[in-house]
């Protein structure tokens, strides 16, 4: 579970306004796809998330330049078959061993950003190249949601979110396979995150809290409490049934239960959990 930056928020609401579209749904792409993590610390580089694409690459090359790519790993007809690193320092050095026998070719065969858009779309999106696409991804957050933007006005996507159409928007979006990873259940539960985020701005700090805040503190805490096993409503909202739940839990930590969320109790639900997913 991961705090989401409030520069992030704020990117969303600046293109949301710029390209005449909710900032929720941009704000909602980006919890599923990146989990809205703007950028990795590669060497000493900020840079935004990529996956590399072995089949897009594969498909991109000829002759010598397809031969050598596949014979270093690089390139594959197959899916899947080019495995993504862990790392996205480990991605990016992929992608610069890719770019060394094709740079553009490379650069459309990564997804970008906060919404992983794929660099091969690149002239439907108005850009002169590839590299011209990645290197408005890596201008920073908000050019990574501009990106985002521009695919989804593109691909006629914008209404199915609003309209709340997921199956829709996932089959677009994520493709036929979607049901396979739950993409409509993800987008649908992030745009109902997306939407609180919006409304209750600046996250709540994490010193005090209890019935009645609103924010990012209180997702997480509602997020640490439902993997503790605790049933509730994950809606960034602290009422009753947020209270109570709490409440059980410092109860079972020998904590006192006095239903608010301070600093004991945060890192008592903070030492029994798992890092965030991606």
């Amino acid at each position: 579970m991961t705090m989401i930056e409030p520069e992030v928020i704020e990117a969303a609401r600046r293109v949301g306004a710029a390209r005449e579209l909710p900032p929720e749904v941009l704000l909602a792409v980006s919890l599923v796809e990146t989990n809205a993590v703007a950028h990795a610390r590669v060497g000493d580089r900020r840079e935004p998330l990529i996956r590399f694409e072995g089949h897009y690459f594969d498909r991109r090359l000829g002759g010598e330049a397809r031969e050598r790519a596949r014979a270093a790993g690089l390139a594959s007809p197959s899916a899947g078959a080019v495995a993504n690193p862990a790392s996205q320092a480990a991605r990016w050095a992929l992608l610069g061993r890719a770019a060394a026998i094709d740079a553009e070719a490379a650069y459309a065969s990564v997804s970008w950003g906060l919404g992983q858009v794929m660099g091969a779309h690149w002239q439907r999106l108005g850009f002169a190249s590839a590299r011209a696409l990645a290197a408005h991804a890596r201008s920073g957050t908000q050019g990574q949601l501009d990106l985002c933007a521009r695919f989804l006005l593109a691909e006629d996507l914008v209404d199915r979110l609003v309209a709340k159409d997921f199956a829709g928007f996932a089959r677009r979006y994520n493709g036929p396979n979607y049901r396979t990873n739950r993409y409509d259940e993800k987008i649908e539960a992030a745009l109902r995150r997306a939407d609180a985020l919006l409304d209750a701005g600046p996250a709540v700090p994490a010193a005090a809290f209890g019935r009645g805040a609103r924010g990012q503190g209180v997702f997480d805490l509602q997020e640490a409490l439902a993997e503790a096993g605790h049933g509730l409503s994950v809606d960034g909202v602290f009422g009753p049934g947020t209270e109570t739940a709490l409440r059980a839990f410092q109860e079972r930590r020998g904590l006192t239960p006095s239903g608010i969320a301070d600093a004991a109790t945060l890192a008592a639900l903070g030492g029994g959990r798992e890092g965030s997913c991606g």
